[in-house]
């Protein structure tokens, strides 16, 4: 079984550590992670034993005479032995390993290991721009003695797949083989050993061509690019094309951007210090590169490329072939001390890993497929049968309805809501808010010196006296205060105390997840106090509002509505508008009700419904961060707020510094190619939002169809399949028009929920493909019988 594994450093160094280490485990062709975080200490002894490592590396080079692919400065270390550098060796594996097994990155490393098998083939990817990260020799960690199978690989943490163009198959590999300048080295070699695979490719090689040639050549569709030669990444990654020139990957870019999308999956530099290489070709979002870290020797190189080759045209996966070809190497170390640490994958996460199967014999399966699709179109014939189609849609319907009445597909319909949500066009900025953010910048205010928590009593005191006399309609503080106000700021006591437009959170106690809850500041009173409390999902998302509950008696917090909902109670009191339950014992607001979320309601099959919640009708500006105008906690202080920006406007207080860990995942952190969680402050401007733009402005709140609501647009669409199959002959009719059906069900989904109805689109997608292959299938069978019969006639 193959796994794919992302572990994600995040921010810090190997100086200070990381305190937000993530690991993404996809088991199979699950498409949903399982995630564990976690930190790592830091540990400054491993770049400076790498530093010497490298130093007496390149020493050994030059003393041995390797004849390396690259032009070498003599090292300032000349006299270490190779069993001390053995040594040295040892002790940064031994530095590595004891890093890597610290107490704070056991809560991921063990859990990780319990999910996978010995014999699974795993692919860990490394996401980090840290350069002296990248050059670590990840190999050495003992979770790859563990698992024989698994491979390392490099990844920066943006990416994103290269947009493609149409272009003609073949039936061989196609492989560009530069050969570039061989001074002092023996090129012939990877020569011949590429010509072994060419009854399988098509190989087109470049013996120190000019700039122009290879630019030139680059514009073709390739599969694999290779190149042989000298190579550095002193400052960026330069090739020697010949003997008089080099070029950086820049020089090259559009060339290469065209070959990556005409179909280019993997380049192999079999030369030295490949590391910027890779990173220039990971911008263009190339699929996959091979490199060396460090200076290679020649033979070490022939060696790597001849077992790598043979493996990889012999079936293995890239991953494997990779970690079998850099193991073979280690038989080289008595002569090439650390061979085996140089050779490393690049990939790009966001493309599958390619194989040789992929790129050799589509011309015989296209030609395969399309006589299959012809029989099959043929077969096709207009018999159509409403009777069959009903019967076949109505079970196909109450088979989907079931299935997504055990919530089995509830992950999957929250995925297509998110992707959803995020299409939707942009919404201008809620003005009736601001936000006052406090950052990384905002802990070093001379008013935060004597802070406990995110901010001082001293900067709290300051920040009031900046904002109220401007008159906000209500201000509210979304950071934990359960202390009382410093004894030296009475007036800031008085304040909190009697100014009935101030609100804080608490956070009720959670038996079940054996939270004890946080008190509300001793100075406000309960009637302005609110919970922070949210819901999320199995997933980790929040895409509901929790607007009240009955808190436990023994709670610290009794707070019986979230702070979003007690600001926006007194937004609207001004308007004369007052919270009142109706009749059905729904929340109304002015004519606007808010519809409890209950169980089986809409893609929510598996959910505890408790307390009062409603669907998150998130806004989005520019991004879903930038919902109202934001101001740093500096910046009010400072005086650099006009008095309009806050007149009238709910000011909500709140942390975005990464290290506060206040961060929720949404819908939306997932957006433009990379993961960003949103600040709780922001969640919370969410919230308060939807309610006052529902109210104030018409926006329409999320809400879903009944039961046989969405029975019957499921089955409208099971319906569409079923007639498709039976009335096209044309199999390319049927995909353009399942396409097109697929296309307008997308939209239709995507004008109703910007209307504030979220409706079935995964169960819909299913229903429709299901009742289309099960007539067809039909269909096929019917026309087999038929031709047996006439045949026997």
């Amino acid at each position: 079984m193959s796994q794919r594994v992302v572990l994600n450093l995040g921010m810090g160094d190997l100086y200070s550590g990381f305190p937000a280490v993530t690991i993404h485990l996809w088991e199979a062709d699950d498409p949903h992670p399982s995630k564990f975080v976690g930190s790592l200490p830091a540990a400054p002894e491993i770049p400076e034993l790498y530093r010497s490592w490298q130093l007496v590396y390149e020493a050994l080079h030059d003393r041995l005479d390797w004849h390396p692919r690259i032009e070498i400065e003599v090292a300032d270390v000349t006299n270490v032995s190779e069993i001390e550098f053995g040594k040295l060796c040892q002790r940064l594996t031994d530095q590595i390993n004891t890093w890597l097994n610290s107490e704070s990155f056991r809560s991921i490393d063990q859990p990780l290991r319990t999910r996978l098998n010995a014999t699974d083939e795993i692919r860990l990817l490394i996401e980090t721009n840290d350069r002296l990260l990248q050059k670590l020799p990840w190999h050495l960690w003992n979770f790859f003695d563990h698992y024989p199978n698994a491979e390392a690989a490099l990844s920066t943490p943006e990416y994103q797949r290269a947009d493609q163009v149409p272009t003609q198959s073949t039936s061989k590999a196609q492989i560009l083989a530069i050969l570039g300048n061989s001074r002092g080295i023996d090129l012939n070699q990877d020569r011949a050993f590429l010509e072994r695979v060419s009854s399988q490719a098509e190989i087109e090689f470049l013996v120190e061509p000019r700039r122009e040639q290879l630019n030139a050549r680059l514009w073709q569709r390739w599969d694999m690019l290779f190149f042989a030669g000298h190579s550095s990444s002193k400052e960026q990654g330069v090739i020697q094309i010949n003997p008089t020139d080099s070029l950086t990957l820049e020089q090259l870019r559009y060339a290469l951007r065209q070959a990556i999308a005409q179909g280019l999956k993997l380049a192999v530099f079999n030369s030295c210090d490949g590391l910027s290489l890779a990173q220039q070709l990971a911008d263009l979002n190339i699929p996959q590169v091979i490199v060396m870290r460090e200076p290679v020797p020649d033979l070490v190189a022939h060696t790597f490329l001849k077992h790598f080759l043979s493996a990889f045209t012999g079936g293995r996966s890239l991953y494997a072939a990779v970690r079998e070809a850099r193991e073979r190497l280690q038989g080289l170390e008595d002569e090439f001390p650390c061979a085996s640490w140089l050779p490393v994958i690049y990939q790009n996460p966001a493309v599958a890993p390619t194989t040789w199967r992929e790129w050799c014999g589509r011309v015989g399966e296209q030609e395969s497929r399309g006589a299959s699709e012809a029989r099959e179109g043929i077969r096709r014939k207009l018999e159509s049968r409403i009777s069959n189609i009903l019967l076949s849609s109505v079970a196909v319907t109450a088979l989907v309805m079931g299935v997504r009445w055990l919530g089995w597909l509830q992950a999957w319909e929250l995925q297509a809501f998110d992707h959803l949500m995020r299409s939707r066009p942009a919404e201008p900025q809620d003005q009736r808010l601001l936000i006052v953010t406090i950052a990384e910048e905002d802990f070093q205010l001379s008013e935060q010196q004597q802070r406990k928590g995110s901010l001082s009593d001293l900067a709290l005191s300051r920040l009031l006296e900046k904002l109220e006399p401007h008159q906000p309609r209500a201000i509210g503080l979304d950071i934990y205060r359960n202390m009382p106000v410093n004894q030296a700021l009475p007036k800031l006591a008085t304040r909190v105390r009697q100014n009935d437009r101030f609100f804080a959170i608490c956070k009720v106690s959670d038996v079940e997840n054996k939270h004890p809850g946080i008190a509300p500041p001793p100075e406000v009173p309960p009637e302005r106090q609110g919970f922070s409390d949210v819901v999320k999902d199995a997933d980790g998302v929040l895409r509901r509002h929790l607007l009240g509950m009955n808190p436990d008696p023994n709670s610290p917090c009794a707070a019986p509505y979230a702070l979003s909902a007690q600001l926006a109670f007194h937004y609207l009191e001004f308007e004369g508008l007052s919270a009142r339950y109706n009749s059905d014992g729904n929340l109304q607001l002015g004519q606007v009700i808010f519809d409890r979320l209950g169980p089986h309601q809409g893609g929510y099959q598996q959910v505890d419904a408790w307390g009062y919640q409603i669907l998150l009708n998130y806004r989005s500006y520019r991004s879903a961060n930038e919902i109202a105008p934001t101001v740093t906690l500096n910046e009010v202080l400072t005086g650099k707020l006009k008095p309009h920006q806050i007149k009238d406007r709910i000011v909500l207080i709140g942390v975005t510094a990464q290290s506060a860990h206040d961060y929720i995942p949404t819908p939306y952190s997932a957006s433009h190619g990379f993961y960003q969680e949103m600040p709780g402050v922001i969640v919370q401007a969410q919230m308060l939002s939807q309610i006052l733009s529902a109210v104030k402005d018409g926006r329409p709140l999320l809400k879903v169809w009944t039961f046989w609501g969405d029975a019957l647009w499921v089955w409208s669409w099971s319906i569409a399949g079923g007639v498709l199959a039976w009335r096209l002959r044309s199999l390319i009719q049927q995909v353009i028009l399942a396409g097109a059906t697929f296309g307008i069900l997308h939209i239709l989904c995507f004008i109703l929920l910007i209307q504030g109805n979220w409706v079935p689109l995964v169960p819909s997608v299913l229903a429709f493909f299901v009742t289309y292959g099960g007539v067809a299938v039909y269909i096929s069978l019917k026309k087999q019988k038929h031709s047996l019969t006439s045949k026997q006639d």
